[in-house]
């Protein structure tokens, strides 16, 4: 197992190299692996799994996705189940409901988690917050968590890293487990955490970086150059365009200072000075927003939000939204242009 170290922090990192699929598949070679639920992680994991050579079954209840299953080929009564089938003959129970969702269909699951089974999560957050989801699994299975670090469209085409984590180990074999499950929905490097660390960098990284403060950082640029008079394309290649288009690209192959090296030297002087203001600037709001995940109050707005009966045309109302403003209507456009 390799040691890599991460500016100064050693970790220890499982790739497929310390852990090919063979040994995964011998790992589970008599394990059941039944996904509840087949939303976008759970579509790509059981996919993935099959394509793999491991012995998986789906359970999900008719309607929408049970139809999108049958399409990918999931066959009723063979390896398509309802989730309470699934579960009884499950050994390893994926449990890749939403988070709304795990809590909701808690009491049907758990009478079929008997002694000697094994309950894995792709999350912590049920775990973790079980004084609001009431997520309590019996104290004689083993609880793991394989975890890919991406969305199921990017699990499924093309792999990506995973976190595992151990919440109780009553066969000894618990983390074996673990990795085989990462390996076998196609992980491409594997690292330790804790259920609390990942649901906490999750939420964090979500609601932070990855989605939240990346759309809301464009809009304050895209909304102050129109402003200014800038012309709505212009304003979406400065803010948009050239950052996921170019920029993005170059600094996941190379890295944030190659990629700095490689601007002109006047980019290079206004992005060394004003990447201090922008950390300032946000600090403080990812300190509230790290505390927020942390006390548990970010999985009250959640489970309050999803759990309501009109949150899908809320949802589409919201999205619709932002799919209609300015800055997205030009983003649409400027696409059109990549083609002509």
């Amino acid at each position: 197992m390799p040691k890599i170290n991460f500016g100064g922090t050693i970790e220890r990192v499982i790739t497929r190299k310390e852990f090919p699929l063979k040994k995964a598949r011998q790992v589970l070679k008599n394990e059941t692996i039944a996904i509840i639920g087949y939303g976008v992680q759970g579509q790509a994991q059981s996919l993935n799994l099959k394509d793999n050579g491991f012995n998986v079954i789906v359970g999900q209840r008719k309607g929408k996705s049970w139809g999108k299953a049958k399409k990918d080929g999931w066959a009723p009564a063979k390896n398509l189940f309802s989730i309470k089938k699934a579960c009884q003959k499950g050994t390893i129970i994926c449990y890749t409901l939403s988070d709304a969702g795990q809590k909701k269909i808690w009491g049907k699951i758990k009478k079929y988690l008997t002694k000697g089974k094994t309950l894995s999560f792709a999350h912590g957050f049920s775990i973790v917050y079980q004084d609001q989801t009431e997520v309590i699994p019996p104290e004689d299975i083993d609880v793991i968590m394989a975890a890919p670090k991406g969305p199921g469209i990017l699990v499924r085409e093309k792999g990506v890293g995973a976190s595992y984590a151990i919440y109780q180990d009553v066969t000894g074999k618990a983390k074996q487990k673990a990795l085989a499950l990462c390996m076998g929905i196609n992980s491409t490097c594997i690292y330790e955490t804790t259920f609390k660390k990942e649901v906490y960098g999750d939420l964090t990284g979500e609601r932070g970086v990855l989605v939240g403060a990346m759309a809301g950082l464009m809009e304050a640029q895209y909304n102050e150059l129109r402003k200014r008079g800038h012309t709505p394309s212009e304003a979406f290649n400065e803010t948009v365009e050239e950052a996921t288009r170019n920029l993005i690209p170059l600094i996941d192959k190379n890295g944030m200072e190659w990629m700095f090296a490689n601007c002109s030297t006047t980019a290079q002087r206004g992005a060394l000075d004003w990447r201090h203001e922008f950390r300032k600037a946000v600090e403080p709001v990812f300190k509230r927003l790290y505390d927020s995940v942390e006390s548990g109050h970010e999985t009250k707005i959640v489970l309050k939000a999803n759990s309501s009966p009109n949150y899908r045309s809320k949802l589409a109302k919201e999205l619709k939204e932002l799919g209609d403003s300015e800055m997205w209507k030009a983003g649409k456009a400027v696409r059109q242009l990549r083609y002509l």
